[in-house]
């Protein structure tokens, strides 16, 4: 086993690599950038600020930039501005000095600051990441606390009316993404155009500091009750179809016939042999399917909600062609979402030791 994890984790550097590689040259082909978005806030004051957060950046990791004269409207700008502004931003140096000099700050963690925000990335990242990871932990608990009793029932009952409605239920719930039940939810209860019920934005209200312990674990439930509904109601499918798949293949199995015929009770059979069994599966992919609710379902939900995580600090910084804050986010990710499926191996080969997964390889 010692063998398998050295193999795995000497392969996520060449991945790591790759994906950097290949967003790096996707970023060189992509139009506009840092320089041009400070030339179009300098040409239309009005627009936004993000030049005026401009100002002792540290040198960039990524961008597609020519000379100054390339610049769409840069017309009555200073050229040695424009050459100041691509120093600062470190497009002074070629596309693959860039990418070295990213690759070793990476290496180390050292993301730099961000181009607009005036601030280190990391500590950006270590500011949102709470928040995203409230989301999904809680999404996760709560759709598994849905799916695996329903996935259960769903066994016990197959082919009956019980199951198909809910088959029906669980098909919706699959097919329709996570932002448009958020969007539901917000019409119907947010003060969208029925019921002004729960809060529209923030993890917290106002007045949070000065509520007592039980009014400040009240405040947060209603404010990430719509969020975390939005992203469970379209995470339980899956689970609750694990689940009962799971059941069904050990129910068929022939060491449950042989307790039923020993006159074990259907509750005794069901609880004391299938449910470990059929539960292995359900339990190793919960790594998994954490990671893809904080990293995959939480962009769109903590934008339509305006809460303050990780995917509405990337969402923002794709806008603002904020490179270091996009490429952190991205080495970070797929990083830790390495990690995790190297854990979701080591749990089914914990939880079940007849999976070997180096024997496999062997």
């Amino acid at each position: 086993m010692l063998s398998y994890i050295a193999r795995r984790l000497a392969l996520m550097v060449p991945t790591l690599f790759g994906i950097l590689l290949v967003s790096f040259v996707i970023v060189q082909f992509a139009p506009g950038g840092p320089v041009e978005r400070v030339i179009s806030q300098l040409q239309n004051p009005n627009s936004g600020g993000a030049a005026d957060r401009v100002g002792g950046g540290q040198a960039g990791d990524a961008g597609a930039h020519g000379e100054a004269s390339a610049y769409r409207g840069a017309q009555g700008l200073d050229p040695a501005f424009i050459k100041e502004l691509e120093k600062q931003f470190g497009f002074d140096k070629p596309a693959h000095e860039r990418f070295l000099k990213m690759l070793g700050d990476y290496a180390r963690f050292d993301f730099g600051r961000s181009y607009f925000r005036d601030a280190p990335v990391l500590q950006l990242i270590k500011e949102k990441l709470p928040v995203s990871i409230t989301l999904g932990l809680w999404m996760t608990l709560i759709s598994y606390a849905i799916s695996i009793p329903l996935g259960i029932r769903k066994a016990m009952k197959e082919g009956s009316r019980f199951d198909t409605w809910t088959s029906a239920v669980v098909i919706v719930g699959y097919a329709i993404p996570s932002f448009l039940f958020a969007i539901l939810l917000i019409v119907l209860f947010a003060g969208g155009s029925f019921w002004q019920i729960f809060p529209l934005r923030g993890l917290t209200s106002d007045n949070w500091a000065e509520l007592s312990l039980i009014g400040k674990a009240k405040d947060y439930l209603w404010h990430i009750a719509l969020p975390v509904l939005a992203m469970a109601l379209g995470a339980f499918a899956t689970s609750t179809l694990l689940t009962k798949n799971s059941f069904l293949d050990e129910i068929r199995k022939q060491y449950v016939l042989t307790a039923r015929m020993k006159g074990l009770s259907e509750r005794r059979v069901l609880y004391g042999h299938v449910f470990r069994n059929a539960m292995l599966i359900v339990i190793a992919g919960f790594p998994g399917a954490f990671v893809h609710a904080l990293f995959a379902g939480s962009l769109l939900i903590e934008t339509i909600f305006s809460l303050d995580g990780l995917g509405l600090l990337s969402f923002e910084a794709i806008v603002n062609r904020d490179y270091p804050v996009v490429f952190a986010n991205l080495y970070i990710f797929s990083l830790i979402g390495l990690v995790v499926h190297l854990i979701t191996d080591l749990t089914y080969s914990w939880v079940d030791p007849r999976i070997d997964f180096e024997s496999r390889e062997a």
